[in-house]
């Protein structure tokens, strides 16, 4: 059984910085793509970032380039987004999930990823 578990949410002040943390279960790492996508209130869900080791790529949505950092350990299956410069309209809740659909995952549609976990809340405040 596949099991996604994001971490790391919190409430932080405009500029600051956390780290969300999504640990992975019962999947292959090398075969996934991993996405961050976020949904705020009343906002449709969108992409944030993507990885996939094996193929080698990153990509972020325009709004958080330069910002935020994905990354990935394959020896704990885990996959971080740092997120710097934080703004308040990065207020959201945060999930991660996993695709084996890895070659059109980098356009981070949510529809093409099969495995969500259970979503982190970050609150930016003013």
């Amino acid at each position: 059984e596949v099991q996604l578990q994001a971490s790391g949410g919190g409430l932080v002040q405009a500029g600051g910085s956390l780290r969300l943390s999504c640990a992975a279960s019962g999947l292959t790492f090398d075969d996934y793509a991993i996405g961050w996508f976020r949904q705020a209130p009343g906002k449709e869900r969108e992409g944030v970032s993507c990885i996939s080791r094996r193929h080698g790529y990153t990509n972020y949505a325009d709004s958080v380039k330069g910002r935020f950092t994905i990354s990935s350990d394959n020896a704990k299956n885990t996959v971080y987004l740092q997120m710097n410069s934080l703004k308040p309209e990065d207020t959201a809740v945060y999930y991660c999930a996993a695709t084996s659909q890895v070659t059109t995952a980098q356009a981070m549609a949510a529809y093409e990823y099969d495995y969500w976990g259970q979503g982190t809340l970050v609150t930016v405040s003013s």
